[in-house]
Parts: C-alpha cells; structure tokens; sequence
C-alpha cells in the first residue's frame, strides 16, 4: 500500500503533496491573498530560486514589495498547518499528480518549489498530508503493479503506433534497441573527448533514462488513459489519439516500485553514461561521480517491458539512485505507471481509436472524448 513515507521519499513525492495541499486551500479560498499558504509557497520559492538561470521574475503591482517581503520554510510549514484538509477524491489527485509530473526537470537546478519542500520544516509539515492522501483508497493503485488494460497514447496524427504496431518510422522495436545502443556508446565516446569533466560546466545533453521504444499506461478511474494526464515538461498538446494496446499473454513485466529495482537493473545490465549525463544529472540532484542506465537491449533479452509504479515514481524520480559505492543513476523522462515494451509482440488492436481533446477552461486541464461521426 501507499505510505507516507513514501510520498516524502523524492523530491516528486514532496511536490505532489505541496500541489495537494495548494489545491485544498484555494478550493475552499479561491482568492489568493497575502496571508494565505500559497501566497507564502509562491514568495518563498521565489526568493529560493532568485538568481538562477530561468529564474520567475515578480512584475506588476506589488511586485516590489514582494521582492522586500522575506517569507522562510518556518512561516510556510505554519501557514501549511492552517490548510483544512478535504476529503481525498480521485478526480483531486489526479490533477495534483499531473502538475507534479509536469514540473519535473532534470537539466536544471531544482526550482523553487523543489527547494522548499526539501526544507525540514515544510517536510514535517507536509506529513499530515502524506498521511491523509495514503489513508485514501484513491491512492492505492499507486503501488500495483503494469495492468492488463494499456493504451498508447500519441499526440498528433503523425505520432504514435503504425496499423500494426511497429515504430511509425517503420523500424522494429529490436531495431530501435539496436541503433539506440549504437548511438548511446558512440555519443560516450563523443562526450568524453569533446565535454569538460567539471560537472558543474555549462553543457546539457540527453538526460532522459527511458527506452527508446513505445510506452502505455493504464486507464484512470473515469476511463481516460493515464498518459494523457502524466507528461514530463509536456509541450502544452490539446490533442491526442490514443489506443488499446495488445499485451501476450505471460508477458515478463520487471517491476519499478522504488529505488533498489532501478538500482538492481542497472547493477545487472550497466551502460556507462557519465560524459555525456553528467552535467545535467549534476544540476538536479548535486551529485558528482559515475553514472550508468539500464542496458535496454540486453534487458530486451529476460522482459518483454518494464513498468514504472506510481509510487516508485514519486518515491524515486529525480534522484540520485546509489547502485555501488562509486556508480548512481537518475529516473528521468519517466512518467509514473509508464510500462516502455522491449518487443514487437506487443501490438496495437483493431479497435478503432479514440481521440482526445483538452479543455484548459477550468483550474486545471481536463482531457475530454471527441465523439466520431
């Protein structure tokens, strides 16, 4: 079952609750005002994140005041304590869920926020919502493992699954492991020789730690898939065409439920990655050492997929994973109840598909069935 230490485990976890929490107040005090908890959220992640690259800017009436005005983790966990906590509904998580996922970031420094809730007083406080949203039944799915209902999801026509399940490029899924593996050890290679070892440089590159293969996730409680709702630094779609995935039977799923199974997979099947994840993996999560990923291909060989749990999403994503006492690795890219299939034998159905539009009108996004005509 879902745990609260769990929620506060990652810097993932942390936010979903300080997005929860948010929620909570401004449902039940729509206008924001200088004494409220979100208010303080806003202000002191300001402060916290002034002077970093990509920093928010205050503008506007008030705006300099603000930037005199000094609010620290103390007077945010005390406005936190004051925030009733309503009752968990499926509807609230998944949209305090979605926001985290979308604030994700990975070639940075941690954001404001990111920073705040890392601060011992606004983790203890945000404990109280830990424990509330673990107690909910709402929040139980997070730690099950891959369904048996998938759906692809894909965000114009021109992307996606093809008729029959392969890339839409026309490659197989071996080939995309194979040219994958190719350009991962030739781009170490490049990396090494052209980058600095500092990793505090100035450089980025590919910092996801995904497969390069499809992905699906399950449907949602409302019958929506969950990979409309759950993007990493989405690019802001409004449409998307999404569909059932065909999954054989006794297909081999390995399991990421936190830390250790990432950390095991990459104990198993190493690829070196440090030149060329260093600098970004540095930003986000400050550490300085080796740094290895998953060997998908080979992984390709034992699994047919590998799932990603809600829970372990939000426990682990962002993070420096220890895999031994010189060698770590990072969850990046990932969204929480992603299953990346390793096979061709995973294919679409004949189901027709369904297409999905956002309505952006309300609080938060909503994905909404188009009908076909």
């Amino acid at each position: 079952m879902t745990t609260a230490e769990v929620l506060l485990a990652g810097p993932r976890g942390r936010r979903m609750l300080l997005a929860y929490a948010r929620d909570a107040e401004q449902t039940l005090q729509p206008e924001s005002c200088s004494d409220s908890f979100d208010y303080a959220v806003s202000l002191a992640s300001y402060h916290l994140e002034s002077g970093q690259e990509g920093a928010r800017v205050l503008f506007g009436p008030g705006a300099e005041e603000a930037r005199r005005t000094v609010l620290t983790a103390d007077d945010v966990a005390h406005r936190l304590s004051q925030v009733p906590l309503p009752e968990v509904t499926a509807a609230a998580l998944r949209s305090t869920l979605a926001d985290t996922v979308d604030t994700a970031r990975y070639w940075q420094d941690p954001d404001g926020e990111d920073i705040l809730v890392a601060a011992e007083p606004v983790r203890r406080e945000l404990r109280r919502v830990a424990e509330h949203i673990a107690r909910s039944a709402h929040a139980q799915w997070w730690t099950t493992s891959v369904a048996a209902d998938q759906w692809s999801v894909g965000w114009s026509e021109s992307v996606g699954w093809s008729e029959d399940g392969k890339d839409s490029a026309g490659s197989t899924t071996a080939e995309l492991l194979r040219d994958y593996r190719d350009r991962t050890a030739a781009e170490e290679v490049r990396a090494e020789r052209d980058r600095p070892a500092d990793p505090s440089a100035n450089w980025s590159g590919w910092w996801w730690s995904t497969p390069p293969t499809r992905c699906s996730s399950r449907l949602l409680f409302d019958r929506t898939p969950a990979g409309l709702w759950f993007v990493e630094d989405s690019m802001g779609w409004e449409r998307a065409i999404t569909r059932r995935v065909n999954i054989p039977a006794g297909a081999r799923v390995y399991e990421v439920d936190g830390a250790q199974a990432w950390a095991e997979l990459c104990r198993q099947f190493p690829v070196e990655v440090t030149a060329q994840k260093r600098h970004d993996w540095y930003r986000t999560t400050g550490r300085s050492g080796r740094w290895v990923i998953p060997d998908w291909p080979r992984l390709a060989e034992r699994y047919e997929g590998v799932h990603l749990t809600v829970a372990g999403y939000l426990a682990a994503a962002g993070t420096a994973i220890v895999v031994d006492a010189d060698t770590a690795s990072v969850i990046a890219g990932w969204a929480p109840d992603h299953t990346y299939w390793l096979t061709d034998t995973v294919n679409l159905g004949s189901d027709d598909p369904r297409t999905w539009v956002c309505d952006t009108s309300g609080m938060h996004p909503s994905w909404i069935e188009e009908a076909h005509h």
